[in-house]
């Protein structure tokens, strides 16, 4: 078989989704979420192209010990904890292990999030058509705990955008966000820098300069 990418890079990916985007164009109740670091220059894009506000979705997945891939939960700066009951009890998985794993996170959620966002204060969400944006996704893990963490924050919609993913990822997004936007379902998958011909990794340095960019063009949200 001919090998083949989809996308040169993450700008090509950022405008063929924003161009399935565009019914969310111009909305002052949408707020596109990246998730770092990859979601970064894809989500910058789609804001740009959609006039939406950017910020950032700061989750960590909680991973079972010696079986990480696999989420017991997500933990989102702010406190806010969301726990899969079914794998914890499932597991038999104490409170015990759960606190410390959760530490672990928060302690790397607070470092990305003086990192990127220094002393700005989080956007609100309750309300608002959030659309979470990722540059692809494997198993899906991160993104649904992305969503498990908006859902609690109680959004007018949930939006996932990302350029590629496996079919069975997607298929399992649509329920539990209200639309799935994935112009690219290949199969087999192979995973997601196998699509992209310029696959380069982003750096925190990355995700400073695109926030700054776009927050010098957006109000900061009303602290809490």
């Amino acid at each position: 078989m001919l090998f083949t990418y989809l996308y040169k890079n993450r700008a090509e990916a950022a405008g063929q989704l924003a161009d399935l985007l565009q019914a969310y164009a111009n909305r002052s109740d949408v707020l596109v979420l990246a998730l770092p670091r990859g979601g970064v220059p894809i989500a910058y894009e789609i804001a740009q192209r959609l006039n939406a506000a950017l910020d950032l979705m700061l989750v960590r997945k909680l991973g079972v010990p010696g079986h990480e891939e696999l989420a017991m939960g997500a933990i989102a700066p702010g406190g806010t904890q969301v726990l899969n009951d079914e794998v914890i009890q499932g597991l038999g998985i104490s409170k015990e292990t759960i606190d410390r794993v959760a530490a672990v996170e928060l302690h790397e959620l607070r470092r990305r999030e003086r990192a990127y966002r220094g002393e700005r204060p989080a956007p609100r969400i309750q309300g608002r058509c959030i659309i979470l944006v990722d540059d692809g996704l494997a198993t899906g893990a991160t993104m649904r705990a992305a969503i498990a963490v908006v859902r609690q924050q109680q959004p007018s919609e949930i939006v996932v955008a990302v350029p590629v993913a496996p079919p069975d990822t997607v298929a399992a997004l649509r329920q539990e966000a209200d639309a799935v936007i994935c112009p690219a379902t290949p199969e087999p998958f192979l995973g997601i820098g196998r699509w992209y011909e310029d696959f380069a990794q982003v750096t925190d340095e990355d995700v400073r300069a695109l926030l700054e960019r776009a927050w010098q063009r957006q109000p900061a949200p009303e602290a809490p």
